[in-house]
């Protein structure tokens, strides 16, 4: 059982980061027990007055994926033009049913009055829901919370360590407050010579200012 957090104010956005098939048990990239969070986070979304979900939406053959690149595995990580990329399996291929969101978040997904799909420029990953990962070209999502009055983003989803902190930080970035409810998240956790890409997360969103 997940304890409820504070209650939300109007000024508040619950945005749920990539909530879909491939992403939990069974899917292409999948999160280790990252369904476990589905319903409650439909339950969550229930106390918000907005709501915004992304969805990873990768054409055929996307840039990101290890199999456009030869000689190379799922997790390697290669040099693109707008920095490290890390390969991954292909995954939440537009149109498929791992693109397709958790059936346990179908009610928060009906709430919400945005869903962003991000990844779906070939030659450019997306983990943010505020930017590509060129960090220039915007999905548009900060002009939209702005326009309706919001002031801080509370992030849940998956995977903490990559999309849901990438958003995070964009949305500090952006001049927004953030704060990401961990127990409604769950991790990659992909080694690194120094702990693993939670710790590398967590570092940044700790120096950048975004509360958990």
């Amino acid at each position: 059982m997940i304890a409820a957090p504070a209650t939300p104010n109007s000024a508040d956005a619950l945005v749920i980061v990539d909530p879909q098939i491939d992403f939990c048990p069974g899917g292409r990239l999948a999160v280790a027990d990252g369904d476990a969070v589905m319903a409650p986070i439909a339950e969550l979304a229930t106390r918000f007055a907005h709501v915004v979900v992304t969805q990873d939406w990768h054409p055929a053959g996307h840039s990101s994926f290890a199999s456009s690149h030869a000689g190379h595995q799922p997790f390697d990580i290669v040099a693109m033009p707008y920095g490290e990329q890390v390969l991954w399996p292909d995954h939440c291929i537009q149109g498929s049913a791992g693109a397709d969101f958790h059936p346990a978040v179908a009610a928060a997904v009906a709430r919400a009055q945005m869903i962003v799909r991000k990844g779906h420029h070939p030659d450019v990953d997306s983990y943010s829901a505020f930017f590509e990962n060129d960090k220039t070209t915007r999905t548009g999502l900060a002009g939209y919370l702005r326009d309706i009055g919001v002031q801080r983003c509370v992030f849940v989803g998956l995977a903490y360590d990559f999309c849901v902190a990438w958003s995070a930080l964009d949305a500090r970035r952006e001049g927004f407050e953030a704060m990401i409810w961990t127990p409604y998240t769950r991790a990659i956790a992909m080694p690194l010579a120094h702990g693993t890409t939670v710790d590398a997360a967590e570092a940044q969103l700790h120096a950048a200012g975004v509360r958990f």
